[in-house]
This record gives structure tokens, C-alpha cells and sequence, in this order.
């Protein structure tokens, strides 16, 4: 594929952690395909354990909107610096909803092989998130 091309499937992909659809998913990904991000605790491994995780995030920030905001592409491999908005008015990641509204800011590592993503390798600001939500304080915040 292309560079045009591999630049265009991880724009589509990325979406499926916004409003996309779970079916691009297995349109997109390799049977083998695996997931890792700091927040995610593990790498998921397949489809369905992805699907879960999504699921569970769209729950969580139902409103959430992702925006690709630089996607470099080079061989088999695809970065995206991204950013998600949402409401937190769902249960997510063991949090109960506080009704605020949120920014996750990451970057994202892409494997591509045969014009599918086998890979998804992202680091995002976990502490920022968190402290967002209220679950851990930010600097010059007093604990409870």
C-alpha cells in the first residue's frame, strides 16, 4: 500500500474509538491483531477483546469525538498524534461518571501488513486524564 493509503486506513481506524463503527474494525484489523495502551493494563489480543474495551469507552463517554491531528506514515508503520472530547456520564475504567468534561491526548503506534493493522501501540496522558476526572489530584490540589 501506499503512503496515501496507510495514512487513510489508520484515519479510519482511529475512528472507531470516536462515533466509528465496531464493524471497521474487522474490516481494517488481522485476525492477530493486539492492543496496548498504559490505561489498558494488558495487551488485548483479537478483535473481541478490542471490541469490549471500546464498548466499554463509548459507555463511559458516549459523546466522545477523536481527531486524528498528525498522522506520519513510514513503511509498515503508521504514528498518529491524536485527541479525544467527552462527557464522562458512564462508568469507565472502574469510574464512577462525575458528569465532567474530558481531553485524552495520545500518540499512537500503527503496524500495518497487507493493508490491515495488526498492531495498535499508543501512550496517552494517563495522569492528566485521571486528574481530570477528579480521581487524582492535581498539583496544588489538596487531597482528601
Amino acid at each position: 500500500m501506499s503512503t496515501e493509503d496507510n495514512k487513510a486506513l489508520v484515519r479510519r481506524f482511529v475512528q472507531v474509538w470516536g462515533k466509528g463503527s465496531l464493524d471497521t474494525l474487522d474490516e481494517l484489523a488481522a485476525p492477530n491483531f493486539s492492543v496496548y495502551y498504559p490505561l489498558l493494563r494488558e495487551t488485548l489480543h483479537g478483535s473481541e477483546a478490542f471490541k469490549q474495551v471500546l464498548m466499554g469507552f463509548h459507555a463511559g463517554l458516549p459523546d466522545v469525538e477523536v481527531v486524528s491531528e498528525e498522522v506520519i506514515t513510514e513503511g509498515d508503520q503508521a504514528v498518529v498524534r491524536w485527541t479525544a472530547h467527552g462527557t464522562h456520564t458512564g462508568e469507565l475504567l472502574g469510574i464512577p461518571p462525575t458528569g465532567k468534561q474530558v481531553t485524552l491526548t495520545g500518540i499512537t503506534i500503527y503496524r500495518l501488513v497487507d493493508g490491515k493493522i495488526v498492531e495498535e501501540r499508543g501512550e496517552e496522558d494517563a495522569l492528566g486524564f485521571l486528574q481530570q476526572l477528579g480521581v487524582v489530584p492535581a498539583p496544588g490540589q489538596a487531597t482528601r
